[in-house]
């Protein structure tokens, strides 16, 4: 069997209402490449009809997988899982509700040819000149963003100003190297894989995207407090040493 090229990982819970948008525009794109490429959507224990759609999806798009949790386990999860399960050359990873869109890989294919083997999608104009949402966010949740950025930053990821951007794209190495060894299952899994793609020495691109804002988006106050405290858990992580860094 040839090696697959590209997989494309979508993590999804409750997605009844986008999920087929996303796979028919994901499938438009990908079929008019010239590459291999494979879906797979990882069903995370969703309440409602998103594994029975994506299922029904499989007679009219092909290479689709469905990986269905019965359980819910956090996006952090579902995302690792997909990508140690992947079989392409390189792995990205998207929201299910096309927030980016898939097109922003024509961004990407250039630095992987460059030999990077992370390379992510960023709002942030700080990261990446051209970076733009399509509807701008208050002055205080943008003041409250930034200030939580700094923080990451100064805790984990230095440089980076948008970790959360759910667009990235890793080697098959480097997906492997760096999901085999992460730990955090929600929100802050984001942050601990681009900690880790640092520390085990992966160059780290940075693309500017267009984004969607969902206004049916689950991330609320709580999830944020909650990836601030798993912030904190990656950097006590670090420096005891759990995901065996050292040799």
């Amino acid at each position: 069997m040839d090696k697959i090229h590209l997989s494309v990982i979508i993590p999804a819970y409750n997605e009844e209402k986008s999920i087929s948008n996303t796979l028919l525009a994901v499938d438009n794109y990908l079929s008019k490449q010239n590459y291999s490429y494979e879906i797979l959507v990882v069903n995370d224990g969703s309440k409602d009809k998103t594994g029975k759609i994506v299922e029904n999806f499989k007679n009219l798009i092909k290479n689709l997988r469905l990986i269905d949790n019965q359980s819910n386990r956090g996006k952090g999860y579902v995302v690792r899982r997909g990508m140690l399960e992947a079989k392409g050359q390189y792995r990205l990873f998207m929201d299910a509700d096309n927030a980016t869109s898939v097109e922003h890989l024509e961004k990407i294919w250039p630095f992987l040819k460059e030999g990077f083997e992370v390379v992510i999608g960023s709002r942030d104009r700080k990261d990446a000149a051209g970076a733009k949402q399509a509807v701008s966010q208050s002055f205080l949740k943008r003041q409250l963003g930034n200030s939580a950025n700094l923080l990451i930053q100064l805790v984990a990821v230095p440089g980076i100003w948008d970790t959360q951007c759910g667009f990235k794209v890793f080697s098959a190495e480097a997906a492997q190297n760096i999901f085999s060894k992460c730990l955090i299952d929600r929100w802050g899994f984001d942050i601990e894989a681009l900690a880790l793609a640092r520390r085990l020495g992966y160059k780290i691109a940075i693309i500017p995207v267009y984004w969607v804002n969902n206004p049916n988006s689950r991330v609320n106050w709580k999830g944020y407090l909650k990836t601030f405290a798993e912030l904190f858990k990656i950097k006590w992580n670090l420096i005891t040493d759990k995901y065996q860094l050292k040799i």
